[in-house]
């Protein structure tokens, strides 16, 4: 058996040089992101730019005084009146209430969904049951709000022949405090329970298929194939879901305000149509702005207590 000899000293062959198209320079990958980071800068880093900055301003648009003085500093002024007006605090916890009510409904029927349709078989069903959970995510928060209107309406809404079929009394839906309520609920839940149970069965799609069947031949338990095998492939999509769905809903605007506008009294007056009402009824552009980077600090808050609590990784 013999060795190859190695030559220490030899120098390594010379690599072939790149080939570039024609036309690629070096500031091609800069022209190609600059759009993208033009856009950014002018529909997300401005406005928050602006809103920061004016949050510390005495900024009433309608207020002469504040006009001749140039808008001014006021340090955190702002932030205490926010922090002291009983209403604001009244729309935060009613919104906390509409969280807590439609995000466990979500989870509950969305995970029921996903479950069904990561069964074997129904093949074609399934394909049209996934394709038709596109549907609501791609319908637009005013029209939801339009549907839902036409839904509840107490003249000739489907809301109210359901009822009658059942042999219930008809209700002005959108005309009394509970009612309006529940019917943003029942319209926010049609509209994002499939997301979830979208983002549950892509989870689903990610347990191995060896350790999944082994599983099920040594228990007949559906919850403890749940608890133990699938639920963790979850968990990076429940923390996703919970994040997504905590922003959204403390800016959830256009369906309320087209369905209610907040009404009747204060029944759905929920944090995104209270900061609506202060910066463009009011115009104290100051205050709204200090309200508005409450919630973002909310927010940011809340989705580091979601990854610190229920974000792991697959190992």
């Amino acid at each position: 058996m013999t060795a190859t000899a190695v030559d220490p000293e030899a120098k390594p062959a010379p690599s072939a040089s790149p080939r570039h198209h024609p036309g690629y320079g070096r500031w091609t990958p800069f022209l190609f992101l600059a759009p993208a980071v033009l856009a950014l800068l002018a529909i997300g880093i401005y406005p928050t730019i602006f809103a920061v900055v004016t949050s510390f301003r005495r900024y009433n648009i309608t207020r002469r005084a504040d006009q001749l003085d140039g808008f001014p500093f006021v340090g955190l002024d702002n932030y205490l009146s926010v922090l002291r007006d009983q209403s604001f605090w009244d729309s935060l916890l009613l919104t906390g209430k509409f969280y807590l009510t439609v995000v466990p409904l979500q989870i509950v029927l969305g995970l029921l969904i996903a479950l069904m349709l990561h069964k074997p078989g129904w093949g074609f069903l399934r394909a049209i049951t996934r394709v038709s959970l596109v549907v609501p995510l791609a319908t637009t928060y005013a029209v939801v709000g339009l549907i839902g209107r036409l839904i509840f309406n107490r003249d000739f809404g489907v809301a109210n022949q359901f009822m009658d079929w059942l042999g219930i009394a008809s209700s002005d839906w959108l005309g009394n405090p509970t009612g309006a309520f529940v019917a943003i609920v029942v319209m926010d839940v049609w509209q994002w329970t499939p997301f979830v149970a979208l983002i549950f069965l892509a989870g689903l799609s990610m347990v191995p298929v060896e350790i999944e069947e082994a599983a099920r031949l040594e228990t007949k338990s559906h919850w403890a194939l749940l608890r133990h095998v699938q639920l963790p492939y979850m968990l990076p999509g429940l923390t996703a879901v919970l994040i997504l769905r905590s922003a959204d809903v403390l800016k959830l605007f256009d369906m309320v305000f087209v369905m209610t506008r907040g009404g009747p009294g204060a029944a759905t007056d929920l944090i995104s149509i209270y900061v609506q009402r202060t910066g463009f009824k009011v115009f104290d552009l100051g205050v709204a702005s200090a309200q508005a980077i409450l919630l973002l600090v909310l927010t940011i808050v809340l989705s580091r207590i979601y990854i610190r609590i229920f974000y792991r990784e697959i190992e």
